[in-house]
């Protein structure tokens, strides 16, 4: 309320003013003609003026701040990957007993194409995503997941996230699978309904860190080639991945 009113009064001293200078204007040079003159050619002038601040300048300033904005959230999502993503896709996908399918899929290198990462993503969306809990160390995920609890809580409160709905869910999903093996003091005798339950909660993980990799890839190749360079050389899903450059 505060604001319109001061809106409201900016508004109203501008038009006083403009019209207290036309006043003078007219006391000045008697001349109504070359005040009419140069009045409607500045009103005329105004739907221009509307059009190039609103619809060009408006978006270029636009397009310009939604790339810095797009530039700091692959920073967070980098981030992200640097400091757990990639242990845990590593970990998540060799419990996939579906793993031989997808895996000749994922082994990104510089050749790949737009197309090719667009048909690859397209694939992912028919993959399962299936985890099989009988080889999965859950006290190992407790312990993984608990040291990085500080780091994840300081993403989710980033306001740059609100910018990529699916990254959001992926945090999410993550921080919720860590509360739940928090709140459990062992895994040892879980019924098999519980272990279901974390099963999916599980899946759900590496459904979205699976398709969130792969566009982080893409990121890569297309802006960061020597960041891409350690990304294929520590790629998840190939079994001779070494940093080491050879």
């Amino acid at each position: 309320m505060e604001e319109r009113r001061w809106l409201i009064a900016l508004g109203t001293g501008l038009v006083i003013l403009s019209t207290m200078l036309y006043a003078l204007h007219f006391l000045i040079f008697h001349d109504l003609h070359h005040i009419g003159i140069y009045t409607l050619g500045d009103i005329a002038f105004l739907p221009l003026e509307v059009l190039l601040v609103t619809l060009v300048f408006h978006q270029v300033l636009a397009s310009r701040d939604r790339r810095q904005r797009m530039e700091k959230l692959n920073m967070v999502i980098g981030m992200f990957f640097s400091t757990l993503g990639t242990q845990l896709l590593t970990y998540i996908s060799d419990n996939d007993p579906n793993l031989d399918r997808v895996r000749p899929l994922l082994l990104v290198d510089d050749t790949w194409t737009d197309e090719k990462f667009r048909g690859v993503a397209r694939q992912l969306r028919r993959h399962p995503c299936r985890v099989g809990m009988e080889n999965v160390d859950l006290d190992a995920f407790k312990r993984f997941l608990g040291s990085r609890e500080d780091f994840l809580l300081r993403l989710l409160e980033n306001p740059v996230l609100l910018e990529h709905e699916t990254f959001t869910e992926l945090l999410r999903a993550v921080f919720h699978f860590n509360e739940e093996l928090q709140r459990r003091p062992g895994f040892s005798d879980l019924p098999e309904i519980d272990t279901a339950h974390l099963a999916g909660d599980l899946e759900r993980i590496y459904g979205f860190l699976i398709r969130e990799w792969l566009d982080y890839m893409r990121y890569l190749q297309k802006n960061y080639p020597y960041l891409f360079s350690l990304a294929m050389r520590t790629n998840p899903f190939d079994e001779t991945a070494s940093a080491i450059v050879e």
